[in-house]
């Protein structure tokens, strides 16, 4: 590993453990759906993050896990998560803005 990796690693952990820290400081200050669902992708993210992180140590397994064509299913579905909580968040900001 060099040092671009080692700094692209780094940085996406450190920042990613910043944003869910507060994303998780705002979870415990509000009650409203579409920012819970945005806090719920931010973690989410991260939770990515850290899955790829250690895909690159080689801690994860992934020869145990189903696969969808030659991509591992865990990777699938947490590469795609936070995009869904954030297309939920923001569709129910719209719906709520064109009802009043």
């Amino acid at each position: 590993m060099d040092s671009g990796e080692l700094l692209y690693i780094s940085s996406r952990l450190v920042l990613g453990a910043l944003a869910t820290f507060f994303a998780i400081m705002l979870w415990a200050k509000t009650r409203d759906a579409a920012w819970m669902l945005m806090v719920i992708g931010t973690i989410a993210a991260y939770a990515e993050t850290v899955y790829v992180t250690l895909g690159i140590f080689g801690i994860t397994f992934e020869g145990m896990f189903l696969r969808v064509g030659s991509v591992p299913l865990p990777t699938l579905i947490l590469s795609n998560l936070p995009s869904c909580f954030y297309i939920a968040a923001f569709l129910l900001m719209v719906i709520r803005k064109f009802r009043h």
